[in-house]
């Protein structure tokens, strides 16, 4: 059965006539209809991507929410490991670097950020995440930069500490002869200062502290140093001289025996003669001195060993008492 064909009625000729349509509207009419179809086509399929995702999508959706959760996670850790990173900074300005007398690292060069361009301009392409890992990753650069400043600093310390060590063990900070060892007590020291010498029974200025001991009683280096001298010096008699570096320089005079030659290395508390009697000395002893750049100051000052500051402070007192020395 044929398409059925369209009459209308023309009033001016009274008969019916057959409706030709033209090929233009045809056109019209069909690409009308497709647009139809095209428009409810893809409103029809975003709500159903919008209400009724594919499974694809679905895992997409649920892998997205993972990683959002993971994202927060992250940026809580990075905060946490700014305060941890704060907090060490903290103890380094007030504790580290106060010990050895360094100012700490100045608060703008630390708090700084990174200026004068944006760091990341590829991030600009993420219209959406873009802002959030941006935040993130500005975050990673300052803790980046101030762990290789904290890195730095305690390179500094280190080596320093490393020096105060050093340092700590060459100046003389022991008795050169054990407590234990001395003739008579501590109590009884010909010090530091002016004393009536024992051969011209005038008054000397007595350069150092004599410890009464045995003939043979070892003596010790208070101090890592070189020998300078090992041999008879005037008066002296038998005198090693040794060399702690910083300025310091301590005497061993009198001895009976020494056991160390010019040029060798010695460490503190290591034996370096015998106490004796020989130059012009009036007893066994041992007669120390210790020299600051070129200048003799007060021995008593550098025995510090295992003493309690009361006896420490008893030691000295009594050591600044007027009496006669042994040389």
């Amino acid at each position: 059965m044929g398409r059925k064909e369209k009459f209308v009625y023309n009033i001016h000729t009274l008969t019916y006539e057959k409706v030709v349509v033209p090929f233009k509207t045809k056109i019209l009419q069909a690409f009308g209809f497709f647009s139809v179809v095209l428009v409810t086509s893809f409103a029809l399929l975003a709500i159903l991507y919008t209400y009724f995702p594919s499974p694809r999508e679905k895992e997409l959706i649920r892998e997205i929410d993972q990683m959002e959760y993971k994202y927060s996670q992250l940026d809580a850790q990075l905060s946490t490991m700014a305060k941890v990173l704060q907090n060490i900074q903290d103890r380094d300005a007030n504790v580290h670097r106060a010990v050895f007398g360094m100012d700490p690292v100045d608060e703008d060069i630390w708090s700084g950020g990174i200026g004068g361009h944006e760091a990341h301009p590829e991030l600009a392409a993420f219209k959406y995440g873009g802002p959030a890992i941006r935040q993130t990753v500005n975050k990673i650069d300052v803790l980046s930069r101030q762990l290789a400043l904290q890195s730095r600093s305690l390179d500094t310390i280190q080596q320093l500490a490393n020096n105060q060590q050093k340092m700590l063990a060459c100046i003389p900070s022991v008795k050169p002869v054990r407590e234990d060892k001395l003739q008579k007590s501590m109590n009884i020291l010909s010090g530091f200062g002016y004393r009536i010498h024992p051969v011209y029974k005038i008054k000397k200025f007595h350069e150092g502290v004599d410890f009464p001991a045995r003939v043979g009683t070892a003596i010790q280096s208070s101090g890592d140093g070189v020998v300078v001298e090992a041999g008879w010096h005037h008066g002296y008699g038998n005198c090693v001289r040794i060399s702690h570096g910083y300025g310091y320089e301590t005497w061993y005079a009198h001895m009976n025996r020494m056991t160390v030659r010019k040029g060798e290395r010695v460490k503190k508390g290591q034996k370096i003669g015998e106490v004796g009697d020989t130059g012009l000395s009036t007893a066994p002893h041992l007669h120390y001195e210790v020299h600051f750049k070129g200048n003799p100051i007060n021995p008593i000052n550098f025995c510090m060993d295992n003493l309690t500051p009361q006896e420490y402070q008893q030691m000295v007192s009594n050591a600044n008492k007027a009496n006669q020395s042994l040389d």
